[in-house]
């Protein structure tokens, strides 16, 4: 299943600019402010074309005119393509990932554990063998269930107890208790259809999503998302480059975060990408590529570049990215999303405020609760202190669904950092791990 992995020895990291070439190099200015350094190897009616090397890893790079402002070339030549102030191209977010890996964050990984051939042999190693649950967990799934696994289903409506994929979102997914289960479930599904590559294809990426949301089993879904061809073809289809974000997580959790950034660089950036470069400490290269999103989605763009800032501690940016979003003019019909946006950039807003109005150390021992709004409706915390600290931060109420690990997982980040401050919310349950934090945030302040 997986491809023949090359075993080089990469022990460099990424640094945090375009390192120059040899000789002289060509710039890109691009109409965001960032600069690319390069070798341009090709420039059409539409696009220019350009190797970029980042210490001493080279990658290639492809940028629409249309968001460009000037090019130099190595003899010094510079032509104005676009002047300032001209609205960029609609399309994907202009790539500028940061080759930085190491992070200013307190709690940020700044260094890789090893080589990529070690990372290799980790990820082979520990996804090859079944989980230590696995043969005690029973195949426990009502014989109504439609294990042909068809894309599209043949049933037309929703039924939990026919369609596989519906039966994960709405019986597994909810219930901790049936986790195990469900990737055993997956298991018999691939054996099953072994032979067809289709449908294996999408078991394997239903695995690897289970193991890293519900089980946080980074070994093991990095395995599958391979397994699958993410690595091999990032760009294959939307869902890949969704999954691609996910995997570089992986590696990034598994203490590879060169890997992950190269992986990344692959594919055009998407706001779970820009997700990951926040929660990696990378904040200022998250907001660069953010730049396009402020005008095409600013209702997406200023949350998110309120979360990057919000993770990073950077409170006083981050105030003012969710302003932005709360100053948006409301339709008189808005969207789902919009309307669900302003409510986190509002909660998020009370929970800085928040921060600013206790000390822990101030904090008298005793239980504290208060809620944040989530998905689904408001996520209720009891927070206990005890001698100074935080000794206990529990979910006592919520109507989530998919909030895959994030209700033990948030909690747990919280303890061990004794703060609110800069806990990086949960992948994939963002909205539900985000409530806990600010719910938190408003208990040991006093505010219900």
């Amino acid at each position: 299943m997986l491809p023949q992995i090359r075993t080089a020895l990469l022990t460099v990291l990424l640094v945090a600019t375009f390192t120059s070439l040899a000789t002289a190099a060509d710039v890109i200015e691009l109409l965001s402010g960032a600069k690319v350094t390069g070798e341009i190897v090709l420039r059409d009616d539409k696009n220019v074309y350009i190797k970029a090397i980042l210490s001493g890893v080279t990658f290639n790079r492809t940028y629409a005119l249309s968001s460009v402002h000037a090019i130099t070339t190595t003899d010094g030549t510079r032509t104005v393509i676009n002047e300032k102030g001209a609205a960029p191209a609609k399309g994907p977010i202009t790539k500028s990932v940061s080759p930085k890996v190491a992070g200013t964050r307190p709690g940020v990984s700044t260094k890789q554990q090893g080589t990529r051939a070690e990372l290799d042999a980790l990820i082979e190693r520990e996804g090859r063998a079944p989980p230590e649950w696995f043969e005690a967990t029973p195949l426990n799934y009502p014989q109504t269930l439609n294990l042909a696994f068809d894309q599209p289903a043949p049933m037309s409506g929703w039924n939990n107890q026919k369609n596989v994929t519906q039966f994960l979102w709405d019986i597994v997914n909810p219930n901790p208790n049936r986790w195990k289960e469900g990737v055993r479930l997956m298991h018999h599904l691939l054996t099953m259809h072994k032979d067809d590559k289709d449908k294996s294809e999408r078991i394997m990426l239903t695995l690897a999503g289970m193991y890293h949301n519900l089980h946080e089993d980074y070994a093991r879904s990095a395995f599958w998302y391979r397994a699958a061809g993410v690595e091999r073809d990032p760009t294959k289809s939307q869902q890949f480059m969704a999954n691609s974000a996910t995997l570089a997580e992986c590696y990034w959790k598994l203490g590879y975060p060169a890997e992950a950034v190269k992986l990344m660089v692959r594919t055009p950036s998407t706001y779970a990408q820009i997700k990951l470069l926040g929660d990696m400490g990378e904040t200022d290269q998250a907001i660069k590529q953010l730049q396009h999103s402020f005008t095409q989605q600013p209702e997406v763009a200023y949350l998110a570049a309120g979360d990057v800032c919000h993770v990073a501690g950077r409170y006083r940016e981050a105030l003012n990215y969710y302003q932005k979003l709360l100053d948006l003019p409301v339709p008189a019909k808005p969207n789902n999303r919009l309307v669900k946006n302003r409510a986190r950039a509002s909660a998020n807003v009370a929970a800085i405020k928040a921060f600013e109005l206790f000390d822990l150390s101030k904090v008298a021992d005793g239980d504290y609760q208060s809620a944040s709004q989530g998905y689904e409706g408001p996520v209720e915390v009891k927070v206990s202190v005890s001698g100074g600290k935080i000794t206990t931060v529990a979910v006592t109420n919520h109507r989530e669904k998919q909030f895959y690990s994030a209700i033990s997982d948030t909690p747990r980040k919280i303890i061990a950092k004794q703060t609110v401050r800069g806990i990086d919310t949960t992948s994939h349950a963002t909205i539900t791990s985000e409530a806990i934090v600010n719910a938190t945030a408003k208990a040991l302040a006093g505010n219900k």
